[in-house]
């Protein structure tokens, strides 16, 4: 078992026009469990370090993008429990950033890889370490029933009781989690899913396939701007005003999208009066440093 203490408490937030509408909107500060290691990235990595440390293999190996939070909650994850780190990215060579000079950092090798390649990452994983026995493999984001048992966690946490629960999703890992453990604790919480790419309705079959016998979430894909990590001035807008409303920081890949979407169905009377709503907060806040210029900030200039 890792030893890993955290803090991530339910706290109450409100607006306005949610207290109009007797709407009680709490977040599970799961961006508070760690500054690099923060959110369902922890979540997603636990059993999979757990895994990796029974079956006696020291080096992770997994993959993303060149902003991915996962590859760099893994990088320093590896350097905090004593583990070698690599990671594929997927980008073109020589690419350096802030996240991925933080991996180095850490400790981490980056093996830069082109889309077409990236596409099979088991085959890619095998040209690389079929013949290093220590190498253990943590898929894209560490999605995968692994990732979904951590994600089972946040509800067993929880303190209060809710009506519905709101998660972002990119690959279904963490939804599935939350609806398995809402499923198999007798809870009649609707838990939701924020779709943060085009087409989200694949989250459906994601979630079937780590739990085929589970309900079905409510998926609600509307909210994605255009696609993953793309953004329209009205989502930027609402960033600023929730984070300078509640001093808590959301950022427009995965955080922004999910928050907006909670507004905007409170404002279409989409919650019965009196509704209690749980929003996980995931983390990936060191996203935003990728995507800050298409603010409209006062620098000072």
């Amino acid at each position: 078992m890792i030893s890993f203490n955290f803090y991530s408490p339910e706290q109450k937030i409100s607006f306005p026009d949610w207290e109009k509408k007797t709407i009680y909107v709490s977040i599970k500060r799961d961006d508070m469990i760690h500054p690099f290691i923060s959110g369902n990235k922890w979540r997603k990595l636990k059993f999979n370090l757990e895994r990796a440390l029974a079956e006696n293999k020291n080096h992770l190996v997994t993959f993303g993008g060149a902003w991915s939070n996962h590859i760099l909650a893994t990088a320093c994850a590896g350097a905090t429990f004593g583990l070698k780190t690599t990671a594929f990215l997927r980008s073109d060579p020589g690419i350096n950033n802030p996240l991925i000079a933080m991996c180095r950092l850490f400790g981490m090798e980056i093996i830069y890889t082109d889309r077409t390649e990236y596409k099979n990452k088991q085959v890619l994983f095998d040209k690389h370490f079929s013949n290093n026995s220590n190498a253990y493999f943590i898929d894209e984001g560490g999605h995968g029933p692994l990732g979904s048992k951590g994600c089972e966690e946040i509800i067993s946490s929880l303190q209060e009781s809710y009506d519905h629960i709101f998660c972002a999703c990119g690959t279904g890992t963490t939804l599935a989690g939350l609806q398995h453990a809402v499923a198999a604790s007798g809870l009649q919480t609707v838990v939701h899913g924020v779709p943060v790419l085009k087409g989200g309705d694949f989250i459906h079959d994601e979630v079937h396939k780590i739990y085929p016998s589970d309900p079905v979430a409510t998926l609600h894909t509307g909210y994605h701007f255009g696609g993953y990590a793309k953004t329209k001035p009205e989502l930027l807008r609402f960033i600023e005003k929730f984070v300078s409303n509640t001093g808590i920081m959301i950022e427009p890949t995965y955080t922004g999208k999910l928050f907006f979407a909670v507004n905007d169905l409170i404002s279409q009377d989409y919650f019965k009066p009196d509704a209690r709503i749980l929003v996980i907060h995931t983390g990936g806040l060191t996203g935003f440093l990728g995507m800050y210029e298409r603010f409209n900030l006062d620098l000072g200039q």
